[in-house]
């Protein structure tokens, strides 16, 4: 079977019981061999129906006699993938939307509700206003959204006055994350973040110095026709334009000139700003991408260790700095709060602590549905003791960074000030010679945020902290 509608029907079934909808998507991948546009095709509407699970649900539950979780799971799925590709799939023309839609509904068990079903997608269609409708607004790569007085349409979905549910139906997230960032933004820009996190992600590259230069990787991708472009302040960093194909394939992989790793993870390691012949703990290493770039930065002279409590995933380490022909890491599992033979061993440490991942949702479609204010209460609990913890394997006069890909103060600034304030010897330093981000400048309290819209890079946190020499 090879109709990418089918698989992503597969697919998606299997996220509403609760697989993750990477390893759902992959799941189905492996099965089959598609051509590159169906798999495109495919991965878009797994990824845009999970994304776009809260909005799809009320537009089911507008037009519907029966709200979206009365449905048969099943049939609510067949809705949401029609729904999705009316909504914002603006190269689809909306007949072959509505008549593959009605065909999954037939395939699927549903042969006796195919009439509702092509009734609710003309249904959607002509309240918005014909053929095309409001395709393209909020929609996957596009700034325009039914909020914008600019809308000469009109939008099917009828969207509340409360600001909160407003932003929360339009574009697809909780309420409560919706109220997180606008404790910290305004009505303006937490929209602009909701829409940069509905974008299909962008591939960023690091380039491996031990073996490489930047300007070999350029011509090496620009003759295979991969168009790549630099990225200010990171020295390392190219970002993949367009279509790239499978990265295992692209020019250097195999010799290990470079690696994948957004830019704001890249930002980490230029923080802790390790030297040759140092020793550098870090803590939570896995899968590797950090530990890696420390170890060229470093130009693979001295020791890292690093540690992490998943065997499986520090494989993923092993074998990238195997191909990365890396010599200075040593790998050591275990959970990083119950090791004591690191005590005052490390000129800097690395805590990049286990985090809700609200600065990466773009990248994985169902973590705005799989995080809970609980789940993050429990994750600013784990950070605190990590950091308390591994703080005392700095030697005096040492460094840490504590990093996170999240976006929320409870496992941030929090965590920090909280430390802070029962660890009288540390203090917050600012990075001298690290050349970070116009935007993602110092806060006055010292801590660096970095804010996905304002930068077009993953949202991520990171402080840097220094142990006085008076220690004990």
């Amino acid at each position: 079977m090879t109709n990418p509608r089918q698989l992503a029907f597969i697919a998606l079934r299997d996220v509403h019981k609760g697989a993750y909808a990477d390893v759902a998507l992959d799941r189905v991948l492996q099965k089959v061999n598609l051509p590159d546009n169906d798999r495109r095709l495919l991965t878009e509407l797994v990824y845009g129906s999970v994304r776009r699970q809260r909005t799809l649900d009320t537009v089911i539950d507008q037009l519907a006699k029966k709200k979206s979780h009365q449905q048969p799971p099943d049939l609510r799925t067949i809705l949401h993938l029609g729904l999705y590709q009316l909504r914002y799939q603006q190269r689809i023309p909306a007949s072959a939307a509505v008549n593959t839609t009605v065909q999954l509904a037939k395939e699927n068990g549903f042969s006796g509700l195919t009439g509702f079903v092509n009734g609710l997608l003309r249904q959607y269609l002509r309240k918005a206003g014909g053929a095309g409708g409001d395709r393209g607004v909020g929609g996957e790569n596009t700034s325009s959204s039914p909020l914008s007085p600019s809308s000469l349409h009109t939008d099917p979905l009828q969207l509340p006055e409360n600001p909160v549910e407003r932003l929360g139906i339009l574009h697809s997230f909780p309420d409560w994350m919706i109220q997180v960032w606008l404790e910290q933004l305004d009505f303006s820009e937490t929209e602009q973040l909701c829409e940069w996190m509905n974008q299909s992600p962008t591939i960023d590259l690091r380039i491996n110095p031990l073996c490489t230069s930047i300007e070999e990787v350029e011509a090496a991708l620009q003759s295979a026709g991969v168009l790549v472009r630099r990225i200010p302040h990171l020295p390392q960093a190219l970002r993949l334009i367009g279509s790239a194909g499978s990265i295992q394939k692209l020019p250097g992989f195999t010799e290990g000139w470079w690696t994948v790793q957004d830019s704001s993870a890249q930002l980490v390691s230029h923080l802790l700003d390790p030297q040759p012949g140092e020793v550098v703990i870090d803590v939570c290493a896995a899968p590797g991408g950090k530990t890696t770039h420390i170890a060229e930065l470093m130009a693979d002279k001295g020791k890292i260790w690093a540690c992490d409590r998943t065997s499986s995933r520090l494989r993923k380490l092993q074998e990238n700095s195997q191909r990365l022909n890396l010599q200075s890491i040593q790998i050591y599992t275990g959970d990083s709060r119950h090791f004591n033979q690191f005590q005052n061993t490390a000129d800097r440490v690395l805590l990049d602590a286990p985090c809700s991942g609200l600065g990466t949702m773009h990248r994985h479609a169902d973590a705005r549905w799989r995080q809970t204010p609980e789940s993050v209460r429990e994750l600013s609990v784990l950070q605190k003791e990590l950091l308390t913890h591994t703080s005392t394997f700095v030697k005096p006069g040492g460094v840490l960074v504590y990093a996170t890909c999240t976006l929320h103060p409870a496992e941030n600034e929090e965590v920090i000030s909280a430390f802070l304030a029962k660890s009288p010897d540390w203090q917050i330093e600012s990075p001298s010679g690290v050349e970070l981000p116009d935007s993602a400048h110092s806060t006055p309290q010292g801590w660096f945020k970095v804010w996905p819209h304002r930068q077009d890079m993953d949202g991520f946190f990171m402080v840097r902290l220094r142990k006085t020499n008076n220690s004990e």
